[in-house]
């Protein structure tokens, strides 16, 4: 049986990757603000606001109504707004929070009727390791991805009577739109506190979404599982 999957965040970097690597053994929906390179291997986009509930559950309705159901849905959209926290404006930390946790609470209400009745239910959050280690500046983006642990360990209990499983996924840093426009300083220490010596790849997060989305992954839930090259380990300075 062909699957049903949704990706939010779909249109760039690990989404994109995403799509790609879940249209192998599915029909994918794929839903951003914008797609700057085109629909990629998605069967359909569609140009959503996370922030806005009616338009998710109107998005999500659709690809039931075309598909009969809705089996994998894989929340990716997420933004930054960094700042110290005594400058950072409520306006920089509202607007991340509804993006990244807001958005996510918006998409898992609307599809849990629906992985319900599937027989592969799979939830998938795209965090970070910075909402478990904190980092510089990010005090709202820390926080936001801190929050997914939260949400999904919830729903992996309200969920898991239905057989559907819930997961985060916390990257380090990865080649995305988002992180190659850091100064290249940046990138550069971001690379030496990372064991491995390198950047990862957005399509090394894909690997990983489209195992627990896989039969061999069914008894995996409420696990937060980093793609890091090592950073969380911490022995490199």
């Amino acid at each position: 049986m062909r699957r049903t999957a949704l990706v939010t965040g779909g249109g760039r970097g690990i989404g994109r990757a995403t799509v790609q690597a879940l249209a192998e053994h599915a029909w994918v929906a794929a839903l951003d603000t914008a797609f700057p390179d085109g629909p990629g291997a998605a069967s359909r986009t569609l140009e959503t606001d996370v922030r806005d509930s009616n338009a998710i559950q109107r998005a999500v309705d659709s690809i039931v109504q075309e598909r009969g159901g809705l089996d994998w849905v894989i929340s990716g959209a997420g933004i930054v707004r960094d700042r110290m926290s005594w400058k950072m404006s409520d306006q920089d930390w509202e607007d991340v929070m509804a993006v990244n946790l807001g958005g996510a609470f918006h998409v898992a209400r609307a599809a849990a009727p629906h992985l319900r009745r599937s027989d592969s239910g799979r939830l998938i959050f795209i965090g970070s390791i910075n909402g478990t280690r904190g980092r510089l500046g990010q005090a709202n983006y820390a926080a936001s991805k801190a929050g997914l642990v939260g949400l999904a360990r919830t729903l992996a209990h309200e969920l898991a009577r239905d057989g559907v499983t819930v997961n985060v996924i916390t990257p380090g840093f990865i080649e995305t739109p988002m992180t190659n426009a850091l100064p290249v300083a940046a990138r550069a220490k971001a690379v030496a506190r990372t064991p491995l010596g390198r950047t990862g790849h957005p399509e090394e997060v894909a690997a990983l979404v489209r195992f627990l989305c896989a039969e061999e992954a069914a008894f995996i839930t409420g696990a937060t599982i980093p793609v890091d090259g090592g950073q969380l380990l911490g022995a490199v300075e």
